[in-house]
């Protein structure tokens, strides 16, 4: 077997499975890939090639498992996830150097799977950012164009899959940082309920927003990962109490010629308006057929507050910021200013030193939302809009299974695009981030390239609350259906 690294992750696990590859072999082809790539796509801030090599030779030592289900696959891991004994910064000055002494609740159930922990992938700084951009320490570039962002905030795992790097990458969403930057890399990304994973060991963005989920290269692949970090955690009190379904075996409910007969696809007028690429309506129609010519009836439906959705968000999201990085101040963990004279001092320094220009942007926007006399104007309205965003995906949900949309309305940008203007940036997560708002699972499904850009295009499809197995069952079916989109050629 020449080339492990152009496996997918279900082909490795059964190649590993049968002996045909060991553990080692494919943690070492991973780690020569990295080497390889990372000049050219910089995905990764930490790779701990020693460790993997070691966990990976226990591993053939002990023999392959049935009982682990990504046994000896090789993963990576966004730094805004805690990894015992590997250094977590969520890629911020403010914890450089920071080693958790446990791991996020997903990173145990990789470990206990079997999984090979290569590194962690590069990110925007605590997760605020579109392209990857933001992180203090590097830019990250998509493996199909060095030019171009491979979006974010997760967009450092997204880039490792689509480089080859490594089978599968866990990345986070609380506006689409998992479904859009999987877009724009030509990945699968999924982004589970709220609640259906476990934020335990997740350095919090938004609490009521963020959720933990999968990048891979197929959707088969996508429901061997949610099938493993899935489930309660009595240590999260968000955390659903719900039965985990066996997403793997669910792909098989729809098969045949027409394997999508009898199932309605809900399209939201809105997300097909003004703003949209013609390159990505033309990829997205033309999938969208794909799946009428599968059997699926395609039916309008409207979202109409969806044009308040930004707005709504950015108000919540950057009010939970304010707060959940409130603990970062010097004292207790993670960067402290030198030669300060008073506590004052110290708080300022170092924060001002830490944080980067877009965290410091939120922190000060939701501190103002939540002050006394701007709370009821801003941060309590934008909740009310909240609750009517959902009602309207519940009620959109009632005339068909699922919702079908573009990802974003265009394909992936040059880098440094919108660093003079924050807001074109907010503009660009107009598709992804109502679905955080109503705490619905969505998967990014890559259909084509542009016909312009020659950039990967993600339809999104979107359903209820938990019904993740359907979800991949029908991105399943219609992936089956439409023509590989191929590799980047690095």
């Amino acid at each position: 077997m020449t080339d492990i690294c152009s496996l997918s992750l279900t082909a490795l696990c059964h190649a590993l499975q049968t002996k045909q590859v060991s553990a080692e072999e494919a943690a070492q082809a991973c780690l020569t890939r990295i080497e390889a790539t990372e000049p050219a796509v910089d995905a990764l801030l930490l790779v701990d090639a020693q460790a993997a090599l070691a966990h990976a030779r226990e591993l053939d030592a002990a023999g392959p498992d049935p009982a682990q289900p990504l046994w000896g696959v090789p993963v990576t891991v966004k730094d805004a996830l805690c990894t015992r004994g590997m250094v977590t910064t969520a890629a911020s000055r403010i914890l450089e150097g920071f080693t958790p002494f446990y791991d996020a609740f997903a990173v145990r159930r990789l470990r206990e799977a079997g999984a090979i922990i290569l590194g962690k992938a590069n990110m925007d700084e605590f997760a605020m950012g579109s392209g990857t951009e933001n992180s203090a320490y590097k830019k990250t570039r998509n493996p199909w164009d060095s030019t171009k962002t491979p979006g974010g905030s997760s967009g450092g795992s997204a880039a490792s899959v689509a480089a080859g790097q490594c089978f599968a990458s866990l990345g986070t969403d609380t506006g689409g940082s998992i479904r859009q930057p999987a877009s724009f890399c030509g990945c699968v990304g999924l982004k589970p309920t709220y609640g259906r994973v476990s934020r335990y060991g997740l350095i919090a963005y938004g609490s009521s927003l963020d959720q933990i989920g999968p990048l891979t290269r197929t959707v088969e692949d996508c429901a061997r990962m949610l099938a493993v970090i899935a489930g309660h955690d009595a240590r999260d009190n968000t955390s659903a109490p719900c039965p985990v379904e066996d997403y793997p075996a669910a792909l098989a409910a729809l098969s045949g010629d027409r394997p999508l007969q009898g199932l309605k696809l809900g399209l939201p007028r809105e997300f097909f308006g003004q703003g949209l690429a013609q390159e990505v309506r033309d990829v997205c129609e033309a999938a969208i057929q794909q799946a009428a010519s599968l059997g699926a009836e395609i039916v309008e439906v409207s979202l109409p507050h969806t044009d308040a959705a930004i707005a709504t968000y950015y108000i919540i999201a950057m009010a939970e910021a304010s707060s959940n990085l409130a603990r970062f101040d010097g004292v207790r963990y993670g960067r402290r200013a030198p030669d300060v004279k008073n506590l004052e001092e110290l708080y300022v320094l170092s924060r001002s030193q830490g944080f980067g220009q877009e965290v410091k942007r939120r922190i000060m926007l939701g501190a103002y939302v939540l002050s006394s006399g701007y709370y009821d104007a801003y941060y309590r309205k934008a909740a009310q809009v909240r609750r009517i965003i959902r009602d309207e995906y519940l009620s959109a949900l009632q005339q068909c299974d699922l919702l079908c949309a573009p990802v974003s309305p265009v394909t992936a940008w040059p880098l440094g695009s919108h660093s003079t203007d924050p807001l074109e940036a907010y503009l660009m997560d107009a598709y992804t981030l109502s679905l955080n708002l109503a705490g619905l699972p969505g998967l990014s499904l890559p259909v084509g390239l542009g016909a312009d850009s020659r950039m990967p295009v993600g339809l999104q499809l979107m359903g209820p609350a938990f019904g993740e197995a359907r979800l991949l069952a029908v991105a399943h079916a219609l992936e089956c259906a439409l023509p590989a989109l191929g590799s980047p050629a690095l």
